[in-house]
């Protein structure tokens, strides 16, 4: 058998803020919003929530299902737009409190939304080239969008970790592959809260560039036809933008929506596309393939082709599900609670 997903896991919290409570506040019309984005209530973190948090309990869900000793995991790298500490790395925390150290590489990585996908990467050509035994890659967010900015209806929270390697795999990895450039459609400079967009920038020359270039490679690599696959996974930043991508490579709706998460929250932060492959493997079959391209501004696509083995059937139920996860016990929060809950109120007694 060769290389893949031996476990996986995910976490998103429990709060959440409704499209018309964020819209009353800027005099938006909610179903304007919800039509036009498919979007319709995010995920927002407790205040004792963060990527470390996040990521924590992703893994811990991951090790429920791969059943091994978290020692032997070699390296364990986290993607996060949104790391606690400028000078601190998130990844020393949590493998501190799985039991991994001192026997293990460390790493945090950026790369907007798609710093999920790349830490997945990594670990992947780890365990492939002989290096180690296990790898963990993390995607985990609390992503922020200023107040009264687009991305506040999208900027949510949640995470997936994967733990890869070559013994019980539960989706092996067939194909990867990468597609980037240098295209500036979203940025966040040292000391700023807030990031920055370029607007329908983000839409043809960043997001839809790299998804379909990243996609049609993929395919052309592989030999196989979208009609091949049961399900396609694409990062989503808004409800529209997967649907789209896949209808251009030739995908249909039925396969992108297993692990279309968007209905249930906003999406935008370095766990997206991950958290479409979680739900994904929550109902995949033994046998099935599985299309996955993320997308990080800046710009670039990581591109995966999963095959599905018996093995999921033995572990799925192991650790809790996406959707159970994303349905249960939701508390909505008004407007006030939310921007308390993000830290959006500063208060400077100097001024």
């Amino acid at each position: 058998m060769g290389v893949g997903i031996v476990g996986w896991g995910v976490y998103v919290p429990r709060y959440r803020i409704r499209v018309e409570e964020i819209a009353k506040q800027w005099g938006d019309d909610p179903e304007t919003i919800k039509n036009g984005l498919l979007l319709y209530e995010k995920t927002v973190p407790n205040m004792d929530e963060d990527t470390i948090t996040i990521s924590y309990m992703a893994a811990k869900y991951a090790l429920a299902r791969a059943e091994i000793d978290p020692k032997e995991i070699g390296a364990l790298y986290i993607g996060s737009e949104s790391h606690p500490y400028a000078v601190k790395p998130s990844g020393t925390v949590v493998a501190e409190a799985l039991g991994i150290t001192p026997d293990v590489h460390i790493a945090d990585y950026e790369f907007a939304c798609k710093a999920g996908s790349e830490a997945v990467f990594v670990a992947y050509s780890h365990v492939k080239s002989g290096n180690m035994k296990y790898a963990m890659g993390i995607g985990a967010d609390t992503s922020q969008g200023a107040p009264g900015d687009a991305l506040e209806y999208s900027a949510a929270a949640g995470g997936s970790a994967f733990i890869i390697g070559a013994e019980n795999v539960v989706a092996e990895i067939l194909y990867t592959y990468s597609f980037t450039t240098d295209t500036p459609d979203f940025w966040r400079r040292e000391h700023e809260m807030y990031p920055q967009h370029g607007g329908r920038f983000t839409g043809e020359p960043a997001y839809f560039r790299h998804v379909i270039s990243c996609g049609k490679k993929l395919l052309e690599m592989s030999g196989l036809k979208p009609s091949d696959f049961s399900y396609a996974i694409f990062h989503m930043p808004n409800g529209k933008f997967p649907l789209r991508a896949g209808k251009i490579l030739g995908f249909k709706k039925e396969q992108i929506e297993p692990g279309w998460v968007v209905p249930w929250q906003g999406n935008t932060y370095s766990g997206s596309s991950l958290n479409g492959l979680s739900a994904t493997l929550d109902v995949a079959k033994p046998g099935e393939l599985i299309f996955m391209v993320s997308f990080g501004s800046g710009a670039g696509s990581d591109g995966f082709i999963f095959k599905v083995t018996e093995r999921i059937e033995e572990v799925r139920d192991k650790a809790p599900k996406f959707k159970e996860l994303i349905n249960a016990n939701k508390i909505y929060l008004d407007y006030g609670l939310y921007a308390k809950f993000r830290g959006k109120i500063i208060l400077n007694p100097q001024i």
